[in-house]
């Protein structure tokens, strides 16, 4: 399946494992390398840059002739650990970097200067324009498909929009679960795909088995926005505990929100409760159950290793 992206990342498939929440880890990209494809893990996986640190050199030496691993950063204030990361993915080296949520500008200067892609979130015309401007190697355009933190385009109406107006290539995030998928986003102009979901319900995850049966029992009907979590709608898997809390902000939180002085601290707040209660629910069995995931869990019918996931996948 030639296409730009397996050009840019010498790689068998047009795939990048989604970087996930706590679910990512370097058994999963290991796995994703050998079958061809690319695998992304978010730095803020590591609570330390010893430990990043260690992921970095263990995949460098797993890594096969065709296959490619990069780190997703979070480029925005609210990472603390931003410029260390970096300054770690920089010196050790990968073969990507995904950004989400802010400027890529340091990124993309500082990785290009050790030859590292960048690949930028966007989720609309504007900001995919912004990236290709400060040099981005390509688009990761999140639309209303994709799991966590999500567009509002449908994948067809962005990826032709981005297709028509970008001259980088557009990798298409959400909506994808089979190889039907997969040639429906090439058709529309996108050069290849990320994918999430699809790979929690994996032996190799790092997350609980209730959390891999979850996306197993549910399917796309049974996800939902929440603001609960981080403040910023994120779709979530509508378990008990889910309807119990609810998914609007409390009239509390909407009250503060709105006061500029406060809405940051706000905003920073209940992103790290948020946070605290999602890496619970994914990592401890507890009756809290915030399992962030896509609608794509549609197709995970039983928990697989990530090789028959990239199997069914491509062929």
């Amino acid at each position: 399946m030639p296409t730009k992206l397996t050009q840019l990342l010498d790689i068998k498939y047009p795939i990048i494992q989604a970087p996930m929440f706590l679910v990512s880890n370097v058994d999963m990209v290991k796995e994703a390398m050998n079958c061809g494809i690319a695998g992304c893990i978010p730095a803020l996986n590591y609570r330390t840059l010893d430990e990043l640190k260690i992921a970095i050199k263990e995949l460098k030496a797993a890594k096969p002739k065709y296959g490619a691993f990069g780190f997703n950063l979070i480029v925005n204030k609210s990472n603390v650990k931003f410029n260390g990361q970096l300054s770690v993915i920089c010196e050790l080296g990968c073969d990507f970097i995904i950004t989400s949520l802010g400027s890529p500008e340091e990124t993309i200067k500082e990785a290009h200067k050790a030859g590292i892609k960048v690949f930028c979130d966007v989720v609309d015309l504007k900001y995919a324009k912004k990236v290709e401007a400060l040099g981005a190697d390509a688009i990761i355009a999140v639309n209303n498909e994709a799991g966590g933190h999500r567009g509002q385009l449908t994948p067809q109406a962005l990826i032709k929009e981005l297709h028509q107006h970008c001259n980088i290539p557009i990798i298409s995030a959400g909506g994808v679960g089979c190889k039907d998928d997969i040639e429906k986003m090439l058709s529309y102009g996108a050069s290849g795909v990320s994918v999430g979901s699809l790979f929690i319900a994996s032996e190799e995850a790092g997350v609980t088995q209730e959390y891999k049966q979850a996306c197993v029992d549910y399917g796309k009907n049974d996800i939902v926005m929440t603001k609960r979590i981080s403040g910023t709608p994120c779709t979530v898997i509508n378990t008990p505990y889910v309807q119990r809390i609810g998914t609007d902000q409390t009239w509390l939180e909407s009250i503060l929100n709105k006061n500029k002085v406060l809405k940051k601290w706000v905003k920073m707040i209940r992103f790290i409760i948020g946070m605290n209660a999602t890496k619970n629910a994914a990592t401890k069995a507890t009756y809290k159950t915030v399992w962030v995931a896509g609608p794509s869990i549609e197709y995970s019918n039983k928990i697989l290793p990530v090789k028959e996931i990239v199997r069914r996948l491509v062929s």
